[in-house]
């Protein structure tokens, strides 16, 4: 059993907290009984994996914790990354909150068969927050990156004030939904290159737009209908 701080273990998952490490080992960390069993479902070994009272002291193991109420397991596992593709996926640009990201993935774990493709300026899939708000979807649909003119399919651009309603967009095979950042939505170059630009509309009097997660359910959810019914 471990029980001093400077394991070798201990110090690594320490410095998987820092996305450069992240990125030069392909490491990350995923803390909890729930993500570890994802990754089990999944198919995925651990390289490292620490049950507090049975492989290290539960006071070391919640020290290294990213969680504010500690945890129980936690493991170290390597970085999968998809190629863009499938039916119906996601592209994602300049969403730079890991919270945000780690939601989108679950939710096209939920209702696409393609990856979330990630472009510029989007936050580490693999950082913590986003693998905790993936709930596990990371293990069973890794994200992709690409840039948007990698992007195979129909491209369907989502903006707040431009376009007919997402529902009146045809589906015509393998398609992208495309988001931007909150604030500043898709770069002018994805509007003006994308196969089509739509909104989702909202009722009158509430907010002016959605929270991007939001809007990605929200938008997957309309275009596996719409496939679904085609």
């Amino acid at each position: 059993m471990i029980t001093s701080p400077d394991n070798q273990q201990l110090k690594t998952i320490r410095k998987l907290a820092d996305k450069r490490h992240r990125a030069r080992s392909g490491l990350f960390v995923a803390e909890g009984e729930d993500l570890v069993a994802a990754a089990e479902a999944a198919g995925i070994e651990p390289d490292v994996l620490l049950v507090a009272g049975v492989d290290v002291e539960p006071a070391l193991l919640s020290a290294v914790s990213m969680l504010g109420s500690g945890t129980r397991v936690m493991g170290i596992y390597r970085q999968r990354w998809s190629a863009p593709g499938g039916r119906l996926s996601v592209y994602l640009e300049g969403v730079g909150d890991p919270g945000n990201v780690g939601t989108i993935i679950r939710s096209a774990h939920a209702l696409a068969d393609g990856p979330v493709t990630l472009g510029p300026g989007c936050a580490d899939p693999y950082s913590p927050k986003a693998v905790r708000a993936s709930m596990g979807s990371v293990f069973h649909r890794p994200p992709a990156r690409a840039a948007f003119g990698e992007l195979r399919g129909t491209t369907v651009a989502l903006d707040a004030r431009r376009g007919p309603p997402l529902s009146e967009v045809p589906v015509t095979g393998p398609e992208v939904v495309c988001l931007g950042a909150e604030r500043e939505g898709l770069s002018e170059a994805a509007l003006r290159d994308a196969s089509a630009v739509a909104h989702i509309p909202l009722r009158e009097g509430g907010p002016d737009s959605l929270n991007v997660a939001m809007a990605a359910a929200v938008a997957l959810y309309e275009r596996a209908r719409m496939a679904a019914d085609a």
